[in-house]
C-alpha cells in the first residue's frame, strides 16, 4: 500500500510540478538568491518599508503545506538550474572619453574555431580515439610490432589506420579554416572610431570606452551604448534576427542624458566626460543593469540604463542614417560570443550505434580468438611427438604459449572489424554537406541565402527527422497581426470578413455605443493609443507610418488609430494622441516594461488636466489579480476571453486606475532607488512595479489573429495531449 501511494505521489509531481513551481515564483520565490529584497506598503499605501525574509522558497511551500520529500524536490529542482547559468563577472567602470582608464578589459578580437596550430594534435587525437574503432586498430598496430607473435607485416594495420586518420584529418583542417577565414573577415571589417578625429578601424582594434560612428546596414563591433542618433527622437531600428532569429525590426532609444550629443559635430562628444557602472560580462540578451553619470550642471549622480539603450554585437541597423554608441563589452565579452560557446567536440546518433557494434564484435572477436588459441595449444600438446613439426623448440608454460597464440589470433582475424568503414562514412558524410550547400530546396530566393553545413559531424542525423516541435508566433505564422475581436464594457464585437467588413467598419461601429459605456469606450481607445512603445513617423504616402518592435503593439494603435483615437507624436518625455479630433499631451512619467514573468506592461502618464494616470494591458491571469474587489467587468470579460481563445486569438486585458499625487511621489522614490540598484535590478524594479499596479479597473479585452504561413496548416500534425505533452500543445 505504501509503495502504490509513493508512485501515485510521483506520479503527481510528473503532472503538476512545473504548475506548482510557477505559483511558488508567484509568491515571490526567483531561486536565484536566498534572501532576497523584498518591500511591502503599509496599511495605508502611503509608507513603504523594507524588510529582509528568510527563504522564499520554503516560506511558500510553507505556505501551501507542501510535504519534506516533496519541498527538497522543488528545492533541488530550482537551484539545479541555477547551477547552469553563468555566473556574471564583476561589476566593471567604464570611463567616457578616457582611454588610459579601460585599457585592462577584454579585446576585440575573436575566435570561434575549434583548432589552433597548438591545439588541433590533441583535440584532434582525442576525439578520434573516442571511437572504438580507432582504439581497437591502434591497439592492433602495437601488438603487430611485437616480434615473434604477428603473423603479418609490422605496418599492415599501421599504415592504413595512418591513412584514415590523415583523411579526416584533412576533411576537419578543411572545415575549420573556414571558421577561420570567417573570423578573419569578420576581425578585420572597418568602422568609424572617434579619436579625436575619425579613424576607419579593425574591428579588432576597438576597445572599451571607445566612441563609434555607426551607418545605416551596417553591423555594430560590439556590444553599444547607445549615444544619440540621426533620429530627432534619438531612436533607431534595429535587426536583431542573427541575435533571436526575429525577422521585425526593434526600436531603441538613445539615453535622455546623451540624446542631443553628434548632432551639432562630433565637439561636444569629444567633451563628454563622465562614466558607466555596470554589471559584469554575461550571456543575458534581454537583461542589462548598468547606470550612467555624466559631469554637468543640474543632473542627479546617476541614471539609469534601459535594456532598450543597449545595441548588442550581431545586430544590424536599419531604416537609421548613424548613430553613435559607447563600447561597453568587446569581443569574447559580448552577449553574442557568450551566447555562442566554441565549436564542440560532436558525436552522432548513428557514431554511437557504430561504437556499439564495434564493442559486439570485438566481443565476437576475442571469442573467436579464445577457441582458436584452445584448440590450438590442445592440438600442439597432441602432436608434440610428431618430428617434421619441431615442437621441441618451443619453450615455456602451456598458460604462456596459450596467451601467445590468443594475442597472435586477435591479429589475425583483426578484419573482422573493417577498418575502412570509418573513412567510407567520413567520406560520404563530407560529400553530404556540398549536397545539402546545392540543394534549391535550401536556398532562400528573397535575401539570396542558400543553406551552408558549417560541420559535417551531423549530417546523417537530417535524415532521421520526423517531428519538428515549434512555437507558432513566428515560426508557423506571419508574424503579421489582425483585430478580429474585443470585448468592451461588457459587450462583444468581432470581425466577419466573410461578410465584406473590415477592421476599420467593425470598429467604427463600436463608437456608436451610447449610455455610460462611451466613457469606458473612450478609455479603452485611449489605454491602446497611449500604452505601448510604437513610434510614429511622417510619411508621404500614408500620413503617419507607426513602427514597433512587437507586431500586437502595432496592430492595437492601428485599431485604436482606426476608432478615431490617433497617435501623433511621441519623444521620451511625451506622448501626443488625436482623440476624435482633439489633441492631447501625456506626460510620460514612468514605463514598466512588459517581460515574460511579468506578463504585463504599464505606462504611467500625466494628463492634460492634471491628474495621474496609470495604464495597463497584460495577461488575463496577471491583470484579473490586480483588479478592484468587485469589478462589474469581471465575470463578462473573462467569458468572452475564454471564448476568444477558443477560436486561436491572441488576448490582452485592458485597465487603468488613478493614482494619487502623495502615493505616486512616495512610490516614485522607491522605483528610482530600484532602477539604480547594481545588485537584483530586474527583481527590484518588478517588486516595486507590484506596488503600484493593483486597484486597477478593467475596461476590456482584445484577441488579435496572427496569420499562419502559406504552407503551415499542410505541416501540422494533431498532437495527441498528455501529461507530458501538456505544455507544448499549449
Amino acid at each position: 500500500g505504501n509503495r502504490g501511494q509513493m508512485a501515485r505521489q510521483r506520479e503527481l509531481i510528473q503532472e503538476d510540478d512545473r504548475v506548482e513551481l510557477i505559483e511558488l515564483r508567484r509568491q515571490g520565490s526567483d531561486a536565484d538568491e536566498e534572501f532576497p529584497l523584498r518591500r511591502s506598503v503599509g496599511n495605508q499605501g502611503k509608507s513603504y518599508g523594507v524588510r529582509h525574509t528568510p527563504n522564499p522558497l520554503v516560506s511558500a511551500c510553507e505556505k501551501l503545506k507542501v510535504s519534506n520529500w516533496r519541498r527538497y524536490l522543488l528545492f533541488w529542482k530550482s537551484h539545479s538550474r541555477i547551477h547552469k547559468a553563468e555566473k556574471p563577472k564583476p561589476r566593471r567602470t567604464i570611463h567616457i572619453n578616457s582611454p588610459q582608464l579601460n585599457r585592462h578589459f577584454c579585446s576585440n578580437h575573436i575566435s570561434t574555431a575549434k583548432y589552433n596550430l597548438l591545439s588541433f594534435f590533441p583535440l584532434f587525437l582525442f576525439d578520434q580515439f573516442r571511437r572504438y574503432a580507432n582504439l581497437f586498430f591502434l591497439a592492433i598496430a602495437l601488438l603487430q610490432q611485437i616480434p615473434g607473435i604477428s603473423p603479418t607485416g609490422r605496418f599492415t594495420t599501421a599504415v592504413p589506420l595512418f591513412l584514415v586518420l590523415l583523411a579526416v584529418a584533412v576533411k576537419e583542417i578543411i572545415e575549420d579554416l573556414r571558421r577561420h577565414r570567417a573570423d578573419s573577415r569578420q576581425n578585420r571589417q572597418v568602422v568609424k572610431v572617434l579619436r579625436g578625429v575619425y579613424e576607419d578601424t579593425h574591428w579588432k582594434n576597438v576597445v572599451v570606452g571607445d566612441i563609434v560612428w555607426v551607418r545605416d546596414k551596417q553591423f555594430f563591433p560590439a556590444d553599444l551604448l547607445l549615444l544619440s542618433s540621426s533620429d530627432p527622437k534619438s531612436i533607431c531600428y534595429v535587426k536583431t534576427s542573427n541575435l533571436d532569429g526575429e525577422t521585425n525590426l526593434k526600436i531603441k532609444q538613445a539615453h535622455p542624458e546623451t540624446s542631443l550629443l553628434g548632432l551639432s559635430g562630433r565637439a561636444d562628444l569629444l567633451q563628454l566626460k563622465g562614466c558607466v557602472e555596470c554589471e559584469g560580462p554575461n550571456n543575458r540578451l534581454y537583461e542589462f543593469t548598468g547606470n550612467i553619470s555624466v559631469q554637468g550642471k543640474g543632473r542627479r549622480a546617476a541614471e539609469p540604463i534601459l535594456t532598450n539603450q543597449i545595441l548588442l554585437r550581431g545586430s544590424q541597423l536599419r531604416n537609421t542614417r548613424w548613430v553613435y554608441g559607447l563600447v561597453i563589452y568587446t569581443g569574447h565579452d559580448s552577449k553574442l560570443l557568450r551566447n555562442a560557446n566554441r565549436a564542440p567536440l560532436k558525436r552522432s546518433n548513428m557514431e554511437s550505434i557504430t561504437n556499439g557494434q564495434v564493442l559486439y564484435l570485438f566481443f565476437v572477436l576475442v571469442v573467436l580468438s579464445l577457441v582458436s588459441s584452445i584448440a590450438s595449444t590442445v592440438w600442439n600438446s597432441l602432436n608434440s611427438h610428431r618430428f617434421y613439426l619441431r615442437m621441441e623448440a618451443s619453450t615455456g608454460s602451456a598458460v604462456l604459449h596459450l596467451f601467445y597464440s590468443f594475442l597472435t589470433f586477435l591479429i589475425l582475424y583483426n578484419n573482422l572489424i573493417p577498418i575502412s568503414l570509418i573513412v567510407t562514412l567520413e567520406v560520404v558524410k563530407y560529400i553530404q554537406a556540398y549536397f545539402i550547400n546545392f540543394d534549391r530546396d535550401l536556398y532562400y530566393s528573397e535575401t539570396d541565402t542558400p543553406a551552408l553545413a558549417r560541420n559535417s559531424n551531423l549530417s546523417e542525423e537530417l535524415g532521421q527527422v520526423k517531428y519538428i516541435f515549434a512555437d507558432k508566433t513566428g515560426t508557423l505564422t506571419r508574424n503579421e497581426m489582425e483585430l478580429k475581436q474585443c470585448s468592451i464594457a461588457g459587450q462583444s464585437f468581432s470581425v466577419d470578413a466573410t461578410h465584406g467588413q473590415d477592421q476599420i467598419a467593425s470598429l467604427k461601429r463600436v463608437i456608436k455605443v451610447k449610455g455610460k459605456e462611451t466613457a469606458v469606450l473612450v478609455e479603452f481607445l485611449k489605454v491602446l493609443a497611449l500604452c505601448h512603445s510604437v513610434v510614429p513617423e511622417s510619411d508621404k504616402k500614408r500620413g503617419v507610418a507607426y513602427q514597433a518592435s512587437s507586431p500586437d503593439e502595432e496592430a492595437l494603435v492601428k485599431a485604436a488609430s482606426a476608432c478615431g483615437v490617433r497617435l501623433l507624436s511621441r519623444t521620451p518625455e511625451t506622448v501626443t494622441i488625436d482623440v476624435f479630433g482633439q489633441t492631447e499631451e501625456y506626460k510620460v512619467l514612468n514605463l514598466l516594461e512588459f517581460t515574460s514573468d511579468r506578463k504585463r506592461m504599464s505606462v504611467i502618464l500625466r494628463s492634460p488636466e492634471g491628474s495621474i494616470r496609470l495604464m495597463c494591458k497584460g495577461a488575463e491571469s496577471v491583470v484579473f489579480n490586480r483588479l478592484v474587489e468587485g469589478d462589474p467587468l469581471c465575470q463578462e470579460t473573462g467569458r468572452h476571453l475564454e471564448k476568444f481563445a477558443l477560436d486561436g486569438l491572441r488576448t490582452l486585458c485592458i485597465s487603468a486606475t488613478n493614482l494619487d499625487e502623495a502615493t505616486y511621489m512616495e512610490w516614485e522614490k522607491v522605483y528610482y532607488a530600484a532602477s539604480t540598484s547594481q545588485e537584483n535590478r530586474e527583481r527590484a524594479l518588478d517588486e516595486a512595479a507590484e506596488l503600484i499596479e493593483k486597484n486597477l479597473h478593467l475596461l476590456g479585452a482584445t484577441a488579435v489573429e496572427d496569420k499562419l504561413q502559406e504552407v503551415a496548416a499542410s505541416l501540422c500534425v494533431p498532437a495527441q495531449c498528455c501529461a507530458c505533452c501538456s505544455l507544448a500543445c499549449a
